[in-house]
Formats: C-alpha cells, structure tokens, sequence
C-alpha cells in the first residue's frame, strides 16, 4: 500500500482482547475501528454474578502500562472492581471514541484473490479487502452497512455468544421437563431481583463444575439453604484452587518460571532442553503432587469423593484451574449444595435422570447449565464464507489452528485474538497484540505458509500430549514464558527480562516484565 499507516482495521468485540487491539493498532498509527454489539466494553466482565472475582492473582492479571490502582487492595479483585479498572484502562487511553457501540457484526466477507491463492502471511496486500457487515442499535438485517478494511481482528472470546448444550436421548431432552431451563449466559442477564425469583423456594439443579456452575450454586444456596439444597451434577472432578499458596508457597514461583518450564517438553525444542524436560520428570510429578495434596487437604476432597483422576499439571496445561469460592465446601458440609457426579443424564417430566442406582432421578423446577460455549462455532459462523469458516476452527481432532495463536495461516489479512488461553488471558492478549501491531508495522516478516502450520501443529502435539481428555482447549498455561519468547525474537526483543541467572530462572514472570522492548 501507498502508506501502509493509513490502514483501516477493523476489530470486533471490545473486550479485553479488543481494547488491547485497539490501543497498539493507534500506537502505530493505524486507523482502528472497534465494533461492539452491546452498549459498553469489558466483555465478559461487563456482567457477570456478583460472586464472581477474578480467577488469577492482579498481579499477573494486569496492563503493563496500567498498574491497578492503590484503592484495589484484594489479590482477587471482585467484578465491579476488575470492570472498573478496564473501564479507567480505556478513558486513559481515549478509546471509547473508536468504538462503535450497540454495533452487531453479521459477517465478514473477504474479497481479492481466489481463496486457495491467499495466505496470512501477504499482511501487507492491498490486493484484498474485507467486508464488515454490520447492524446497528435496531436495525435489521435489511438495513445493515458494510465497512471496508483492510485489516480485521476477531476479539469474539470463547465464553459468550453460543451455549455449550449435552446432546440427549431422544424423547429426553428438556422439552420432556415439565420446569424450566436456562443457561448460565440467560442467569448471568438477569438482574439480582430476578435472579432470587427464578429460584427461591424451588428445587435447582445446576449443570457443571467450572467457575460459573460454581458461583450459581452459591447464589441458590445462599437464597434457599438446606430446605431447598442445591444440586450440583457434575462429570469430571477438578482441581479447582482455594487460594494460590500450596502449603504456604505462592503457585508462581512453582509454575510461573522458567525453571518449571524447563520440566515440560515443548513445541520446537531442542535435544537439550528435550533431555533436560525428560530428565527432570520426577520434580514435575513431585510438583504437581505437592499442589495437589495441599487442594486436598483444604477442601477435604477424599471427604466427597472429590479427587480428581487427573494431574494438576494437566488442569494447568489446559487452563482449568479456578478458584472456589469461599466456603463452598462449608456449604457442602452443612446440605445447602449436594454434590452429583453424572457423566451422563437425560431429562423426564419431574427432572433430571441420571445412571446411578440411588436416586435415579433428580427431581427439580429449575435446571440452570453452566456447561460453557460453543467457542469454534462462534468463530466459524462469522465468515460468510464456508470454506474460510472450516479453516479457521481446523481438524475436528485438533485445537485451532493459530500461529503463534494468533493468526489462521491460511487466512489473509486476519488475526484472532483472545481465543487461545493463558494463565491470564489480559496478559497473553497484551503481548499478542503488541506483536501484531509491530506485524502490521512492517517490523518483521512472517514465514512461509508451511512453516506457520508446521508450527502450529507443533504446539497442537504439545496440547495432545500434556491435555489429555481437555486437549483442544487451546491454553499455554504451562508454558507462557516460551509462548512469550516465541514472540519476543520475531519482534527483536530481548526475550529474558530478568537481572541474573537466579531470577531469570525461578523468578514468576509476570505483565510488568514486558513494560519495555
């Protein structure tokens, strides 16, 4: 292009991952249009239950050229004091004015070469344009607009927009109950007033053990206590945390170094390193069973029949690990939540069947799933075209395909953002975007179309084999330093940041490591 700065960029979603966008793309000098289907930014925390806090230590979950303020003094900072803090994030940076709120993207369209002769690494092509269309405030698809780019950044998330609902057997799915059926992304709209009348005096089953089934079940427990328990059918046990000091020891200093990286194997590493990750294997299992008995002892999981099958390890490298709330268990211990494993149910008339002998059925009036979303379809279904729509989510056997979890190689002109997780997705998306920007920039070239899915298909191998059952959850949570590293040489930083082999090696990194090039 004439001048390469006077690229229009079109980012979709203004959460976290979309601000970030924003603000690199306007440090470069490019001309940044957000488009945010809702009425403010903050994405996933512009609404969510009052119980919720924040998953990570602030420390690692923050701007590098933003600090919290001193007024935020909790490690694990509630929703309004985490949505407020992205809020002052974006007023200090003059963003909300390329924002194009209550602004729903119905597709995007790319027009210039013929699809199989396009790749992500031609950034710079003036040859294709995309085709944002898009809606506003009311109207209807008869009255959309189309916005030109030449650049488009998907800031979409994975945890909104299409629910995760279980398949069942025919005649049992929840049209057979005679009560009512939500998902957690319905609970989570409603205001507190309504969500009290949804369950108050009513038997609720909730559906799933993550961070959101969780939260719910505190909420119904706390309106209804033992009178009307909360059930919570779960499938899969996990290592859900009760703080971030196991044994008295902060988990960065156990798995936020790079000697605890140097104890995985990784995507492209060396015979060293390779030797040194299979050699040191006893210290990576001793770890994780350190961690693990502390989350035992605490929770008194042997007590409920709570002990996962699976590593600790494994719940990091596929970033599962959450916290409890505060006296969850107390709630299990006094009747007001009761526990039900069920890998598998279907739904009668009076509630939820599930395979045991005892109590077969769950009787319930409410049944709220907080199973997550249908991440991959959500991506997939904002391209109009189909076949762009099969490359980007990939093999139905493979995590999405993104290099440097980034861009879809195949895909000109388009990267996506906060889709591959981390142990802070603020922090994972902050460098990523920064690498983009610098992309955009013209500071470094991207490698061959081979060599990008070469690479990709690398970390996809990484995820198989320290995943498990979880392993298509894209997550460098285990490995966020060598992620870093990656990015950092294509951008010509100097990718250790620390002062001293000591702290470079079991010293946590963290955002504020990365204030500067």
């Amino acid at each position: 292009m004439a001048d390469d700065h006077q690229k229009r960029i079109a980012i979709i979603g203004a959460g976290i991952s979309g601000l970030l966008a924003c603000k690199y793309a306007l440090s470069k000098g490019f001309h940044p249009t957000v488009f945010e289907a809702r009425s403010s930014i903050g994405g996933v925390w512009r609404k969510t239950l009052s119980t919720t806090r924040l998953q990570s230590p602030k420390s690692v979950y923050q701007f590098s050229d933003f600090p919290w303020p001193d007024s935020v003094t909790a490690e694990f900072p509630s929703q309004d004091e985490v949505l407020g803090y992205i809020q002052a994030y974006a007023a200090h940076f003059g963003l909300a004015k390329h924002i194009k709120f209550n602004t729903k993207v119905l597709s995007i369209n790319y027009s210039g070469a013929a699809e199989d002769e396009t790749a992500a690494g031609d950034v710079s092509s003036s040859d294709g344009k995309w085709e944002v269309e898009f809606s506003s405030g009311t109207e209807s698809l008869a009255g959309s607009e189309v916005f030109e780019a030449d650049f488009v950044v998907l800031c979409v998330g994975k945890y909104s927009g299409v629910p995760n609902i279980p398949e069942f057997a025919p005649g049992k799915e929840p049209e057979a109950f005679q009560g009512r059926v939500i998902h957690s992304m319905e609970y989570t709209d409603l205001k507190p007033e309504q969500c009290k009348d949804l369950v108050e005096g009513k038997r609720v089953a909730v559906v799933g053990f993550q961070k959101h089934a969780l939260d719910i079940a505190m909420e119904c427990s706390a309106i209804n206590g033992k009178e009307n328990p909360c059930k919570l059918l779960y499938r899969t046990e996990h290592w859900n945390v009760p703080d971030y000091l196991p044994w008295g020891i902060p988990l960065p200093k156990l798995y936020f170094t790079r000697f605890a990286e140097l104890l995985v194997h990784k995507p492209g590493e060396g015979l060293l390193l390779s030797f040194l990750a299979t050699v040191l294997s006893p210290i990576r299992w001793a770890m994780s069973k350190f961690v693990e008995t502390d989350i035992k002892h605490k929770h008194r999981l042997a007590k409920y029949g709570m002990v996962p099958k699976q590593s600790f390890l494994q719940e990091l490298s596929t970033c599962l690990i959450s916290t409890v709330p505060e006296k969850f268990y107390d709630r299990v211990e006094e009747g007001s939540i009761v526990l039900k494993k069920a890998p598998s149910f279907n739904f009668c008339q009076e509630g939820i069947e599930i395979d045991q002998i005892q109590q077969p059925v769950i009787e319930a009036d409410v049944v709220i799933f907080a199973t997550g979303f249908r991440g991959e379809k959500k991506l997939q279904d904002i391209f109009r075209s189909k076949r762009f729509g099969e490359i980007v989510v990939g093999s139905p056997n493979a995590v999405v395909p993104l290099y440097r979890e980034c861009l879809p190689p195949r895909i000109p002109q388009l990267a996506v953002l906060g889709f591959s997780e981390s142990i802070s997705n603020l922090f994972s998306s902050e460098i990523r975007s920064r690498w983009l920007s610098e992309l955009l920039d013209g500071k470094f070239k991207l490698p061959a179309i081979k060599e990008m899915e070469e690479e990709a298909a690398k970390w996809d191998e990484y995820f198989k084999r320290y995943g498990g059952e979880f392993y298509r959850r894209s997550c460098v949570g285990a490995l966020h330093i060598w992620h870093n590293d990656q990015l950092c040489r294509d951008m010509g930083w100097k990718p250790k940041r620390k002062n001293g082999l000591w702290a470079e090696l079991f010293e946590p990194y963290g955002p504020m490591d990365y204030v500067c090039s």
